[in-house]
C-alpha cells in the first residue's frame, strides 16, 4: 500500500454491500483499495476525512442535452460540465441532438468531440442519433465509440432531428442489432399526438391533455413487439405513464432486451403543482398527476423502472414563453437531481443506497461503464460528498447552468453536495470548480 496516493474516510460509505465505515485508497486515479475506517494510512499518502458526510460514488447521467456546438446559447459544455460537478455528478452522455450539428454521422461525432474536449470539467461520452436515411452511419458511429443510438417515434422539436415511423424504426434497429447496439427510444405515437387536442395558452391541464398516456403506452407496446422479433436491445427514455410499468414487467420477464429510466422531475413534481403559464415546467412527456408519481415509485422500487437521469433541456429565457403550446419544452435539473430525488426518497422510506443504484450504478451499467457506478477497488476514484440532512432552498441565480431557469426554484432540499472527485482529483469543493480535467470516453468493446 505505499503507493497510495489519498485516503478518503467516512464514517458512511455507500459499497455494493451497503453503507459502512470505511477509509478508501486511491492510487493513479483508481480505487486501490476500501479498507476499515480506523486503517493506517499509507506513508506518504493523503488523508481526507469527511468525518459523518456520505461517501457516495460519483453520479453517472446518461441523458444531458448539452446543446453544443451550434446552440451554445442553450447551455454548453462548459457550463453543463460544471454544473454536473456542482451537482455530484461525475460522468455525462451527452444527447445527439439540439446540438448543431446533430451527432448522426463520424464526421458530426469528431465535431462535437473537439468542442468538448477543452471544456469538460467531468467525463463525457457521446450518444448517436437514429434518423430517417441514416442506417448506413450507424455501425460507424458505433466502431467510433458511441454508447448508442436515439430515436424519436414523433417530431422532436427540431427540424434537424426526424423522428422515425415504423419502417424507419425497424431497419435502423434490426442494423443496430446486428452489431449488438443500444437503441434508446423517445416513446411517444405521433398518431395518438394528432389526434389530441393541441396545446395552446397559460393553462397546464390543456398542454398536459395534449400528451395523453396512451401514447407513451402504445408507442412501447410497439417497441416491445419489434425488440422481441429482432432479439435487440432498447431503452425507453424518460418514463412518465405509470399505466405502461405493467407492460414493462411482463416484457422483463420473458426475457425481452429492455430498460427504463426515468427523471427527477416525474419523481418530484406533479400536474396538480404547475401553476398558470410556468411554462419551466414544460416537458415531453409531461409530468403527470400524483396518484402516476406515485406508481412510478413503485415501479423503481420493484426493479421495473432502472435509474433515474436528469434528462436536461435547457434552452433560454426567451424560448420559455407563458404559452404551454409556443414554449420550449425541456427541464433544466443538472445540478439539482441529487437533492431532489434524495428529498423524495427519503420521505419514501428508501435510503442512499438506492439512490446510488438508481443514479450511479444502473445507468453506468446500462452504457457498460464497468470502471463507474461503485465504491469497489478496481474503478474510477469518482466520489460525491454529500451532507444528507442539511437542506438549502433552491436559488436559480446561484446554479452553474447557463440560463437561470428551473422548475425547482424556491424549493427546499435535503442533501448539500460538500465536494466531488473526479479520478482522485477535487474538482468542486463546494464553492469553487476546478479547470476542467474531464476525459472524452468512448463505448467500452463489449465481450
Amino acid at each position: 500500500m505505499s503507493e497510495i496516493e489519498l485516503v478518503l474516510r467516512s464514517t458512511r460509505v455507500v459499497t455494493p454491500e451497503g453503507t459502512r465505515a470505511a477509509s478508501v485508497a486511491v492510487k493513479d486515479g483508481r480505487i486501490a483499495a476500501v479498507l476499515p475506517h480506523d486503517a493506517e494510512v499509507p506513508a506518504g499518502a493523503r488523508l481526507t476525512d469527511v468525518g459523518d458526510d456520505v461517501l457516495l460514488p460519483g453520479l453517472v447521467d446518461t441523458h444531458v442535452h448539452v446543446n453544443d456546438p451550434g446552440r451554445t446559447e442553450w447551455e454548453g459544455f462548459w457550463t453543463a460540465t460544471r454544473a454536473a460537478a456542482a451537482g455530484g455528478i461525475t460522468t455525462l452522455v451527452d444527447m445527439p441532438l439540439n446540438s448543431l450539428p446533430p451527432t448522426t454521422t463520424t464526421a458530426h461525432l469528431d465535431t462535437k468531440r473537439e468542442v468538448a474536449r477543452s471544456k469538460a470539467h467531468i467525463d463525457v461520452g457521446f450518444w448517436g442519433g437514429a434518423i430517417p436515411g441514416n442506417v448506413k452511419d450507424l455501425r460507424p458511429l458505433h466502431d467510433a465509440g458511441v454508447f448508442g443510438f436515439k430515436c424519436f417515434l414523433s417530431p422532436s422539436g427540431v427540424d434537424e432531428f426526424p423522428e422515425v415511423d415504423q419502417e424507419q424504426l425497424a431497419a435502423a434497429l434490426g442494423e443496430i442489432a446486428g452489431f449488438d447496439g443500444l437503441l434508446i427510444v423517445h416513446a411517444e405515437d405521433p398518431g395518438h399526438l394528432d389526434e389530441a387536442p393541441q396545446p395552446h395558452g397559460p393553462k397546464y391541464a390543456d398542454f398536459l391533455a395534449s400528451r395523453p398516456r396512451i401514447s407513451e403506452n402504445d408507442a412501447i407496446a410497439r417497441l416491445i413487439v419489434l425488440a422481441k422479433q429482432l432479439d435487440a436491445r432498447v431503452h425507453v427514455l424518460h418514463l412518465s405513464s405509470s399505466d405502461a410499468l405493467p407492460l414493462i414487467a411482463a416484457a422483463k420477464r420473458e426475457g425481452v432486451k429492455v430498460t427504463v429510466e426515468t427523471c427527477p422531475h416525474f419523481l418530484t413534481l406533479t400536474a396538480e403543482e404547475v401553476p398558470d403559464g410556468a411554462t419551466e415546467f414544460k416537458c415531453c412527456p409531461p409530468i403527470r398527476e400524483a396518484a402516476n408519481q406515485d406508481a412510478l415509485w413503485e415501479g423503481l422500487a420493484d426493479g421495473t423502472i432502472d435509474c433515474i437521469v436528469s434528462d436536461h433541456s435547457p434552452s433560454t429565457a426567451d424560448l420559455k414563453t407563458a404559452d404551454f403550446g409556443a414554449a420550449w419544452g425541456g427541464i433544466s435539473s443538472l445540478q439539482l437531481g441529487l437533492p431532489a430525488i434524495w428529498t423524495a426518497a427519503r420521505e419514501r422510506g428508501h435510503s442512499l443506497d438506492d439512490v446510488v443504484r438508481w443514479m450511479s450504478t444502473a445507468p453506468a451499467a446500462l452504457v457498460g461503464l464497468g470502471r463507474k457506478g461503485a465504491i469497489e477497488a478496481g474503478r474510477d476514484a469518482d466520489f460525491a460528498v454529500l451532507a444528507p440532512d442539511e437542506t438549502f432552498t433552491v436559488d436559480p441565480q446561484a446554479l452553474q447552468h447557463r440560463n437561470k431557469i428551473t422548475a425547482y426554484a424556491g424549493r427546499t432540499l435535503y442533501g448539500v453536495v460538500r465536494s466531488t472527485w473526479l479520478r482522485g482529483r477535487q474538482i468542486n469543493d463546494g464553492t469553487t470548480l476546478a479547470e476542467p480535467t474531464g476525459e472524452l470516453l468512448e463505448r467500452p468493446h463489449r465481450a
